[in-house]
């Protein structure tokens, strides 16, 4: 095989056959010059992206080839712009690296907001390219004009609550200072969501600037010593609970030591659980949707003089906010962002802390040395006897049980529930024994994140991911066909009751009549199938577990299509006492021991 000239120059070069010398001129003009879109992905390489999520389109054509070109990303190429943002959220926290979302203009962009949304508010880093309209075109009604005449540009295109640094690249001489800066919000602790814009004829303009290397090493807030001190006495002074968030989920180890130490007791929010182990002695449950009873029975016999906040907001979805939970003598609440502690409970005593988690309790530990013997029993979560089957439907409670023995119990996959009562029955009923196994979505809670969620934390963790979902969630935005292509280790189990049955469970109790949540009878399972994926469908429960064990045994993708009773009500009873303080009152009474399931309002 005959080499190109530069090819058989390295060659010779390294293996001492030629001598000859290239002049710098020389070796300047073999050095193919990027494209401002090769540059782009140069970037993202040094920044540690080793996956894109995204739709394709005509105005970011260049920007598509660039990255498809890497050697270092691999592309996934979805069906949705929406879901390929809920993708890549979910890879970032299933790989711990930084993920990319790519999407065209116009539309491209619009579809994708919502995906981009939830992984700011759940702590993502993820980096957005979009196309837009080249300046010499704007206002001239090119196809899917993207300017400020057809989209606000105010937080979409500049920072602001939808993204943490948002530009647009004008000039290839932008791109040392923005590399820069996606390096720094990268390095930062929690979460970093990125848009970056290119318009159309940006994309190929040859660069000539230096692409600057960058350093991701992360700037984590220490504690002093003084406050860990003062910290450790007044944990001192009386008895203290732990409440952990998703936040603390690397500080897992060091949580359990704490508590063991201590001997106090452990709560979690949704997004927490498995982050200490759910069937632990000290473990009082999960508090907020989906609840547990356990942890108010908790707070009301043994009264906790403080309680120690790692990793969570305390926002609606983790504590409704009720007063029940506070603590007499307050919080002492650690977070890495300084916006966090105090604003939930903003009439509660609170002692703020901005630290990183697993730094704050391992520097505490050193004051806690000694391990004690816990002779106090705690409120541990409910094992509700389930009732009687009243049809030939499958339980809702039968069904979880069987996803606790064969996903939970037989795997190390990472379960992710979508919203609605599957979050509520997921939350409720699984027990995980560390953290990282469960990935709920709560501040956003949008219908399709977990269902499209699913793709991306298989690919980002190359392993068996499974998503807990509801029928109404499947019909919206699924990728399944994205994980066809791509061989993905999924598995969707979708309660399937031909109702939005939050909602429609909700009205019922609530006395609103008139609202119909019905949706028409749908196999999922025929529709695996006609995309290339197993479908499996199951209507009784005596098919459950071998389901679920030929879903989890298949390398591929499969949904299995679990025909629910619609008429068993989720267990969502803290829901209801958040509605009632915020005015939402039934009309009828509902009969003792009804659960009111309703969305986040």
């Amino acid at each position: 095989m005959q080499l190109s000239s530069s090819k058989a120059k390295k060659t010779a070069d390294r293996d001492g056959n030629n001598k000859a010398i290239a002049s710098p001129t020389q070796k300047f003009k073999e050095i193919p010059q990027l494209c401002v879109a090769q540059a782009i992905v140069k970037v993202l390489e040094n920044l540690g992206v080793r996956e894109a999520f995204g739709v394709s389109g005509g105005a970011m054509a260049t920007l598509w080839g660039a990255l498809s070109n890497s050697i270092l990303i691999d592309v996934l190429h979805c069906r949705h712009e929406g879901g390929a943002a809920f993708a890549a959220a979910e890879a970032h926290f299933a790989s711990d690296r930084p993920i990319v979302v790519f999407t065209t203009a116009g539309p491209g962009i619009t579809n994708a907001i919502t995906g981009l949304w939830a992984a700011r508010d759940e702590g993502a880093k993820v980096i957005y390219l979009s196309a837009c309209t080249s300046a010499t075109q704007r206002g001239r009604w090119a196809i899917q004009e993207t300017s400020d005449q057809t989209i606000p540009q105010s937080g979409i295109f500049t920072s602001g609550a939808l993204f943490n640094y948002a530009t647009v690249l004008e000039s290839p001489q932008q791109l040392p200072q923005i590399a820069r800066r996606l390096a720094l919000g990268l390095a930062q602790p929690g979460g970093f969501v990125a848009h970056l814009s290119i318009p159309t004829g940006v994309q190929s303009i040859p660069i000539e600037t230096h692409i600057p290397e960058v350093n991701l090493a992360p700037a984590l807030s220490v504690p002093s010593q003084e406050t860990i001190e003062t910290i450790a006495q007044l944990l001192c002074e009386g008895s203290f609970a732990i409440w952990a968030g998703f936040g603390a989920r690397r500080a897992s180890a060091a949580i359990l030591k704490l508590a063991e130490r201590t001997g106090s007791a452990v709560m979690c929010s949704p997004r927490g659980k498995g982050i200490f182990p759910e069937k632990h002695p000290q473990y009082v449950g999960v508090t907020g949707v989906g609840g547990h009873e356990s942890v108010m029975n908790y707070m009301q016999e043994f009264s906790p003089q403080r309680i120690l906040v790692l990793g969570t907001r305390l926002g609606e979805p983790t504590s409704f906010w009720s007063k029940d939970m506070v603590p007499a003598k307050g919080f002492i609440h650690v977070d890495v962002d300084p916006k966090v502690p105090g604003v939930a409970f903003p009439f509660a005593d609170t002692l703020p802390i901005i630290a990183d988690a697993d730094i704050f309790v391992k520097a505490l530990l050193k004051h806690f040395p000694e391990q004690t013997e816990q002779n106090i029993t705690l409120p541990n979560p409910e094992l509700n006897a389930i009732a009687p089957a009243e049809s030939n439907l499958v339980r809702p409670e039968i069904l979880m049980q069987a996803i606790q023995r064969i996903v939970v119990d037989g795997s190390d996959a990472v379960v992710l529930s979508e919203s609605g009562n599957s979050f509520t029955w997921t939350t409720n009923m699984l027990r995980f024994p560390q953290a990282n196994r469960y990935r709920v979505s709560t501040g956003v809670g949008s219908m399709g994140h977990n269902v499209t969620g699913v793709v991306g934390a298989a690919r980002g963790r190359n392993g068996k991911a499974v998503a807990v979902v509801g029928d109404g969630s499947m019909l919206m935005n699924s990728e399944v066909s994205t994980a066809v292509k791509y061989q993905l280790p999924t598995v969707w189990i979708v309660l399937n009751d031909a109702y939005y049955n939050m909602c429609n469970q909700g009205m019922t109790l609530l006395g609103m009549k008139g609202a119909d949540a019905k949706l028409p009878d749908t196999d999922f399972s025929l529709i695996a199938r006609g995309m290339g994926a197993e479908g499996i469908r199951v209507e009784a429960e005596v098919n459950l577990e071998s389901a679920l064990e030929r879903a989890m045994a298949a390398t591929g993708p499969v949904v299995v299509d679990v025909t629910i009773d619609p008429t068993r009500f989720a267990p969502s009873k803290g829901r209801n006492k958040s509605l009632s303080a915020q005015g939402v009152k039934s009309s009828t009474e509902p009969a003792k021991g009804t659960q009111v399931s309703f969305p986040l309002v």
